[in-house]
């Protein structure tokens, strides 16, 4: 489950038309380590109408992909029953600074993850990254906390986009097996 492991390895391109003369393109691993140390991330999804749906939510990064949770009940989780398509976003030290930072735009399907072994290790990670406010107890193929019910979604990166700020601007596409 270490974030540091090199697993997939995108094709990485380097868009000049976006990017400050003499730019280069973001390393994965840079994209992933941000990823691992972001602590909130921006979920979009698509409503049956096909209205986009966006809320933040919290993320981590295990097994090259991202995971987060989520009421059942809740909109995003309805929308991922009948369109899997979603982004998760973020950005790295800087935030919203203009001048500094690295914002990551992860675009793939959710899948729900229900493996008892793996949600364990999960609820691990989301204690070590955010603290004991965000323990859960695993059963019945979820997540519980407080008394509520989570239901856990892996998203594997197909397409992502890396927005580098600083001296230099650079806009990176990492493209995985089946990436546009």
């Amino acid at each position: 489950m270490s974030a540091s492991a090199p697993g997939r390895q995108p094709v990485t391109e380097l868009d000049p038309a976006y990017s400050s003369e003499g730019a280069q393109s973001t390393a994965w691993a840079a994209a992933v380590g941000g990823m691992t140390e972001a602590e909130i991330f921006w979920l979009t999804t698509v409503r049956p109408d096909s209205r986009p749906h966006v809320t933040p939510l919290l993320a981590v990064w295990a097994d090259d992909a991202l995971h987060f949770c989520t009421g059942p009940g809740e909109r995003k989780a309805k929308n991922l029953r009948s369109n899997a398509h979603c982004v998760l976003t973020t950005s790295t030290a800087g935030g919203n600074d203009l001048h500094a930072g690295l914002d990551v735009v992860v675009e793939g399907d959710a899948v729900r993850v229900d493996d008892e072994p793996t949600l364990r290790r999960l609820a691990g990670l989301y204690v070590e990254k955010y603290g004991s406010d965000w323990q859960f107890d695993v059963r019945d193929g979820a997540f519980y906390g407080q008394g509520d019910r989570a239901i856990v979604f892996r998203v594997e990166p197909v397409t992502a986009f890396g927005f580098g700020r600083g001296e230099t601007y650079s806009q990176t596409r990492w493209k995985f097996d089946g990436g546009e």
